[in-house]
Parts: C-alpha cells; structure tokens; sequence
C-alpha cells in the first residue's frame, strides 16, 4: 500500500516540475487509503484530516528511507491510525493507568531454580494464544492484556484455548478499579476474575467498545476462573524471560506513546525516547527470540490489540535485554489457576 514519496520524486528530475506529480501521488495514496480503511469525512473535516494524515505518510517515507540506509532497526507503515495526531492516537487507544503507589494484592515472582531457559520461545505454536483482537476506538487496552494471560493460563490447565470476554472486565470490574474505555490495569482484571468466581466466554458476553452499560455476568457461560496472580519483580527482563519461559504469556505494560510505535510495521523496535516508568499501554508477551546467530539483536514478542491491520499481523517485535526498553518488565504479570 505504502508508495515512496522518494521513487516519485526520482522520476522528475529534469522536469523542474516536481509539484503537480508529487500532488498527483498523494491524491491518489489518499483516496486509496480512505477506501481501504472505509473512511468518510465531512468536507471541513476531510481538509484537516488529509493535512494529518499527509504529515504522518512524509514522516513514515522519511523514516523507512533512512531504514534502507540502516539507521533503523524497523520499518514504519501507513496504516488505519493515518489519520490521528499522535495526542489523539494515545488518549484514543493507550488506557493503561500506571501506578508507583498502588499497592498490588499478587504474590510476588520466585523464579525456579531448576529452569534452563531456552533461547526463543514462541507460545503461539503451543495453543496458547488466541486470534489477535480488536479494541477499537475504546482505551481498553487492559481488558485485552488481561484476557490474554487468562486464555493462556486456562489453555496451559485444560488444554482448552477458549477466547475470553473483554466487554464483561470493562462492565464489571469497576469495583476493583478498572474504568472501562477510560482505562484500566490487568491486575485490578485478574483481581476481578478472582472476587467474581469466573470471567463469561467471549462468544457469550461479545465485545462492544464501549462501557456505560450494566454488567451482565452470566454464571451459565463462566470459562475460565482464577486465585490470584504474580507480579514479575519491576524492571527485571531476566525474571520476564523466566516467566514466560516457563508460565506461558505475560501481561504486561509499555510506553507505546510515540509516533514510531504507532505506525510500526516490521522489525525489532527501539525507540530511544522510550520511558521505563511512563506506562500508557497494556498488551501481552508470548515469547521471545533473536536475529541472526546467537549473539544477534533479542525481541520480546508482544501480542498488540490494534488488529491485524496494525504492525507485523497485530504484533511487534521489541528489543529484548536493553534496559528494560519502554518499561517492558516495570508492570508484567499473570494470574494463577
């Protein structure tokens, strides 16, 4: 989809009239990219929407430019946030509340003694992860994270991957803390799976993107149930790695603020104004792994809630064991069943 500002610009020169096919080229990367992702504007809005997202298309050629030169480790792509500034993309789609002071009910992470950690590990060939979701338009980032680290926790006890209800957190775990499209944290979910005795199926309380409503808990659907969970001590990947090694998938919470990681596309990401303490995003981690030999550049394998439209098919490869990039391993944890 993505065409190359630069390629267009090349086929000009000698002209010394550049302007009416560079306009012609994003005309036309417009009108596509409103098509695919079915976008309609009013005619004042369409004006501001298109300056948006031109700006944002310049930025993403610039960056994969400088990419072909290798000055990035990943590549950017235009895609269904195109049109958003970067403040609204993450009051929009990044609900995370992160707390220093709040004081977690979870029993703290032992790592095993006895554990030899393989060097990647992947749970999505072992059943354990569910198809990537969509949050849509809805701050609920942490529903996700938190039926995640369920359906894989469920799956490793009964060998039953059931997709969990996402729409039944943001109804009901507002006593625990959560605050539905406004945000949330998936310890308060696991808390909530616990005082509630059980979280419905996915296909029997169905996603909705939005809260306001009632909860509308049905014991008859309950799927999955939990006793509490881990926290995975603050910043340390090397007990993440564990974790994940030797649990199953992990949730856990990210800076995902930046212009770069909305438009990531492929590649391992490192953002060098990536915060450790600055969580604004919850996703989960399904294993980890590394390029090239054995000394290569290590990834993190994070499982989005953007859609499949978003990133390497939903998810992003982040780098693996260099100082706890974007706060990876500050709020990672998973319930026990």
């Amino acid at each position: 989809m993505m065409l190359f500002v630069v390629s267009v610009l090349s086929l000009c020169v000698g002209t010394g009239n550049t302007e009416p096919l560079l306009d012609r080229h994003l005309d036309n990367n417009w009108q596509f990219w409103k098509s695919w992702h079915n976008k309609n504007y009013h005619e004042k809005e369409e004006i501001w929407r298109r300056m948006v997202w031109e700006k944002n298309f310049k930025k993403i050629d610039l960056h994969n430019f400088e990419y072909s030169l290798g000055r990035h480790t990943y590549r950017l792509g235009m895609n269904h946030f195109g049109d958003m500034t970067n403040e609204e993309f993450r009051q929009m789609m990044n609900g995370y509340k992160h707390s220093l002071n709040r004081k977690s009910k979870g029993s703290l992470f032992i790592e095993p003694n006895m554990l030899e950690v393989p060097r990647q590990v992947d749970w999505r060939n072992k059943g354990y992860v569910t198809r990537v979701k969509d949050q849509e338009q809805c701050g609920s980032c942490w529903a996700f994270s938190t039926t995640g680290a369920l359906e894989g926790q469920h799956f490793r006890k009964t060998g039953k991957l059931v997709s969990l209800s996402e729409q039944n957190l943001m109804d009901c775990s507002w006593p625990e803390g959560n605050h539905g499209c406004d945000g949330g944290h998936m310890d308060q979910g696991f808390q909530y799976v616990k005082d509630n005795n059980g979280i419905d199926s996915e296909a029997s309380y169905p996603y909705l993107a939005k809260d306001g409503q009632s909860c509308h808990y049905d014991p008859q659907f309950n799927a999955a149930n939990d006793t509490g969970y881990v926290d995975i001590p603050s910043g340390k990947e090397q007990a993440l790695m564990k974790a994940v090694a030797a649990i199953g998938p992990v949730a856990v919470a990210i800076d995902a603020g930046h212009e770069s990681f909305q438009f990531y596309h492929s590649g391992i990401y490192y953002e060098k104004e990536c915060s450790t303490e600055e969580l604004d995003h919850g996703v989960l981690v399904v294993g980890f792994g590394y390029e090239g030999d054995e000394d290569g550049k290590k990834y993190w394998i994070v499982k989005n809630s953007w859609s499949e439209k978003w990133g390497n098919k939903g998810y992003i490869y982040m780098t693996k064991d260099q100082n706890n990039h974007c706060g990876i391993a500050t709020s990672a944890s998973y319930p026990l069943m």
